[in-house]
């Protein structure tokens, strides 16, 4: 007879992006249930624990541990022990930790549960107006402006919906960013969703630039929707794409290998991968020679 323990479970907790109200009833059962509680920041998981009286052991488990905290958790759902993962608020694994354990524990064989509840890129879209049948969120956008800018560059031919997280004192250059590259498009900005001062400013990426160009507006947690058509009155001319070298380097700061980076790249602007490789060396020469 085996005396290996049965192994334990990891749950994925969606927790509340503001309003506490919106936690759900099987969230809260499994975060009393389990051994343990994974928190991105325990102090402010506490928060949500006490108001609730669930009184689960926390322990960290944030972007500047995750690789070692992984192996950790995952010999002790293996050795029987259940352990929930939050992050400080939505779900877990988006834009926010997650991902490293996930794939840890599927490698041991370990059952993952997701506890679906709050997103707030999903609330954003489905609030925003927009076409939601195909959409393509895109996480944070670089804060470099450069690297933004090829980004941006690299989706602008997307038939889709397009979201992104961004940061307050960034909002009001992203979307003039994005007026410049995708063209004048109507597009949606939420903050602080959920909370207090919740706002959802709707218009076209002209009129929010504007809007929030004004610092006592630029405040709180946001989520930038942008359609996927161009206003068809839309004459001024785009900014030039960037350069392949440009377009090669921002994806390869995002961590794809120079092959994937340069098809990407090609695939942008519309060559082929010999085309974009030829202009490739031509553009780096030339940045040598000036």
């Amino acid at each position: 007879m085996s005396d290996a323990a049965t192994p334990g479970t990891l749950y994925l907790v969606a927790t509340p992006i503001g309003n506490l109200e919106d936690i759900t009833a099987r969230a809260l059962r499994v975060l009393s249930e389990v051994d343990l509680i994974a928190c991105e920041d325990t102090r402010h998981t506490r928060k949500l624990l006490t108001h609730f009286r669930i009184q689960t052991k926390t322990i960290s488990y944030h972007e500047h541990n995750e690789r070692e905290r992984a192996t950790k958790l995952c010999a002790l759902i293996a050795s029987g022990t259940n352990i929930a993962l939050v992050s400080d608020a939505g779900t877990p694994a988006i834009s926010d930790p997650g991902y490293r354990l996930v794939r840890a524990a599927i490698e041991h064989n370990i059952r993952v549960v997701p506890v679906p509840g709050p997103t707030a890129f999903v609330a954003a879209l489905i609030a925003s107006g927009l076409p939601t049948d195909e959409f393509f969120f895109g996480g944070f956008l670089p804060s470099r402006t450069s690297a933004r800018r090829a980004r941006l560059a690299i989706l602008r031919t997307l038939p889709v919906t397009l979201i992104f997280y961004e940061a307050p004192h960034r909002i009001a250059q992203t979307l003039t960013d994005a007026r410049e590259i995708l063209g004048e498009r109507e597009a949606c900005v939420t903050r602080e969703l959920t909370k207090l001062h919740e706002e959802i400013a709707r218009g076209r990426l002209s009129d929010l630039a504007a809007h929030f160009g004004n610092e006592q507006s630029a405040r709180g947690e946001m989520v930038l929707v942008i359609d996927r058509r161009v206003i068809a009155d839309d004459t001024t001319a785009h900014e030039p794409t960037p350069s392949i070298a440009t377009l090669v380097a921002a994806l390869e700061a995002e961590g794809l290998d120079s092959r994937a980076a340069l098809k990407r790249a090609a695939r942008a602007v519309g060559l082929t991968r010999a085309e974009a490789y030829r202009r490739l060396v031509a553009e780096r020469a030339q940045a040598r020679n000036e």
